[in-house]
């Protein structure tokens, strides 16, 4: 009798002919975030099982699997060779610390004999003369004893299901690129993609001296948070303070906030390109400031000429994102009291139902292409490694 860990997967059922590359995507991602601990990884059908791994190990590996993408719950099994009395002797020493318990047996080898009410029936009838002061509760039980019965000629019992993070794996939707600012909303739409199966680059916008290296610090640290559950990040930290003083010097006040928008998305939407990314991703959230009206992302839309902007926030209300962020540990990073570059040059009363007209006269007032190119090349990388 081994003490196992299963693995499940949902969504990549559904995938068809396509399904043995979400497996093995999701294999691969398993095994790599692994690869530090020494233990057996193999796949069985519809799971993957990992077995010989040190019992001190256990814990550590259970909360990296609860990180990754695609898998949907994980179960501390005994595994035992298939036959009844196999199955009979583990379960022998079960003891039910609740009020009601059932068992559910799942026969995916088809050959062994007892069909799977029959062996749930038999096995529920030993469990209950062994602890006698619980009953038997087939539709609301307060336990569940599973067994499996598989193909592998194993089989394995277990008492729980600790639930896993679902969606899919990383990396099989491409690679998009997150702009990532130090405010509590990006980083829970990057993880957000990431948990459909985008891999993530990610750009920051860094006015120095008006934003202090605190503020980099900052996002920095974000990203470093996130990564556990998006994978590695190419971090493109971009100096934006000469566009800014330009847009401060030469537009109008209330035009800045979505001047500096349209040049972030311009710049963004490069960059993306140039790392073989297919898609922009911004934690923007509809109504919630003055650039994120929908006249606003409208005007900002147009400077993504090629690639869709992914807004995975776009109808959440802030105590829903504040939620997903605490959950992954992101918020208390978050809310350090660094501003980003779109605190800069705030005006008062910036414009929320902006004008194409006046957004072209403003705009002609600068040398775009130069203050882009200048910007672009001057981008200083950060490798975020798990």
């Amino acid at each position: 009798m081994n003490e196992v860990i299963l693995l499940r997967y949902g969504e990549i059922f559904l995938k068809g002919k396509n399904y043995s590359f979400f497996e093995n995507s999701l294999f691969k991602n398993i095994k790599y975030r692994l690869k530090d601990i020494n233990l057996k990884l193999e796949k069985i059908s519809g799971r993957f099982l990992i077995s010989d791994f040190d019992i001190l190990d256990k814990q550590k590996i259970i909360d990296i699997l609860k990180t990754v993408f695609g898998l949907v719950s994980i179960s501390i099994a005994y595994e035992v060779e298939t036959s009844y009395d196999n199955i009979l002797t583990v379960c022998e020493k079960i003891n039910i610390n609740k009020k009601s318990f059932k068992v559910e047996t799942k026969r995916a080898d088809k050959t062994f004999p007892m069909k799977s009410f029959e062996l749930s029936a038999k096995i529920g009838g030993v469990i209950l003369k062994n602890n006698p002061t619980v009953s038997v509760d087939v539709h609301s039980p307060e336990e569940t004893i599973y067994i499996e019965v598989r193909e592998n000629g194993k089989s394995y019992v277990y008492y729980e299901k600790i639930q896993c993070l679902c969606g899919m794996p990383v990396g099989t939707a491409g690679k998009g690129m997150l702009l990532l600012s130090g405010g509590i909303d990006s980083p829970v739409a990057g993880f957000l993609m990431s948990k459909r199966g985008l891999s993530l680059n990610a750009i920051h916008f860094h006015s120095y001296p008006y934003t202090s290296e605190q503020a980099k610090q900052k996002v920095i640290d974000l990203a470093n948070i996130i990564k556990k559950y998006t994978g590695n990040i190419r971090l493109f930290v971009v100096p934006f303070t000469k566009i800014q003083e330009e847009i401060h010097k030469k537009c109008d006040d209330e035009y800045m906030v979505i001047l500096v928008r349209r040049f972030m998305m311009d710049i963004a939407e490069r960059v993306a390109i140039k790392n073989n990314c297919s898609a922009l991703i911004t934690g923007e959230n509809l109504a919630q400031v003055a650039s994120q009206t929908v006249e606003s992302i409208t005007v900002t839309n147009q400077m993504s000429k090629l690639l869709p902007i992914f807004r995975p926030l776009i109808s959440f209300d802030k105590i829903e994102i504040s939620k997903i962020s605490t959950d992954i540990g992101a918020y208390e990073t978050s809310v350090l009291p660094y501003e980003d570059c779109c605190s800069v040059f705030l005006p008062e009363s910036p414009v929320t139902h902006p004008k194409l007209d006046k957004i072209a006269k403003n705009e002609e007032l600068l040398n775009r292409e130069c203050l882009i190119e200048d910007a672009i090349s001057n981008i200083e990388i950060i490798d975020i490694k798990n």
